[in-house]
């Protein structure tokens, strides 16, 4: 989606139309961009879910649709100098699973002077015990594969990504999210914002891509909704057949000469 920049209510409207747009099932997951309430503003004093508006919203459209929500919100406690930039999870009832600080602020674009990093990688189980257990992260922390490594090593069989990527670095944006589907055999859903706010254009890109690193379902630089079918048997039967994600490794003795 093209967000309105610090402007909630448009954004909601926004959400809620394209989402019909996609008339999704219940028990579907609606994946919405990286602080798609604001887009990626560093006013928390203006853009925090201080009165829980975003939260209600997400919360709302989960029951309205009966369907799992990926939102996204600033949360900012009262009386501590940095934010968080969060991935709030919500099933069909409207009850929080998960609420994901991002872990890697981009300090390059100095997000790390308003926001705290995480520290959790963070599981969720999305359609029982027959469905896929879910892996969320945030925009940056797809350059940090550790975190994936970390999530796979803890039943991940999906990870789902809100964005709000730059078009400078699209290309990058598309390869490591295949990257990141062929190196866990793992289900990737990226969703990016198309537009631009007063700092940065953005280009889109959002794909959905399989265990071996498939491609789904992908859109262009356009707005609009992605849907696309997943069955947790595919990522059953590649990992049995070339079980290569057994040999991973999260730590490793250092050589000295």
């Amino acid at each position: 989606m093209d967000i309105a920049w610090e402007d909630k209510t448009s954004n909601y409207r926004k959400a809620e139309s394209l989402i019909s747009r996609a008339s999704p099932e219940p028990g579907d997951l609606v994946l919405l961009p990286e602080m798609f309430d604001t887009g990626f503003s560093f006013n928390t004093e203006k853009t925090a879910d201080h009165d829980g508006a975003t939260l209600r919203f997400i919360s709302e459209l989960a029951r309205d649709h009966e369907v799992y929500v990926h939102g996204a919100r600033t949360v900012h406690v009262r009386g501590q100098s940095h934010a968080r930039n969060h991935a709030t999870i919500v099933d069909p009832s409207g009850n929080v699973l998960a609420d994901y600080a991002k872990i890697h602020p981009f300090s390059l674009g100095k997000e790390h002077e308003r926001f705290q990093g995480g520290n959790e990688v963070m599981l969720w189980q999305w359609g029982g015990s027959q469905g896929l257990s879910v892996c969320p992260a945030v925009c940056y922390d797809l350059r940090f594969p550790e975190l994936f490594r970390t999530g796979l090593s803890r039943g991940a069989q999906a990870f789902a990504i809100g964005a709000s990527w730059p078009e400078a670095r699209a290309q990058h944006w598309r390869a490591l999210l295949i990257a990141r589907a062929i190196e866990n055999q793992a289900f990737v859903f990226g969703i990016n914002r198309v537009g631009r706010d007063p700092n940065v254009s953005y280009a889109g890109g959002s794909i959905a891509l399989g265990p071996r690193g498939e491609i789904l379902g992908e859109l262009a630089n356009q707005e609009g909704p992605l849907s696309v079918e997943v069955d947790p048997r595919d990522l059953k039967a590649w990992r049995e057949k070339f079980p290569a994600w057994k040999d991973g490794k999260l730590s490793y003795t250092p050589v000295t000469s």
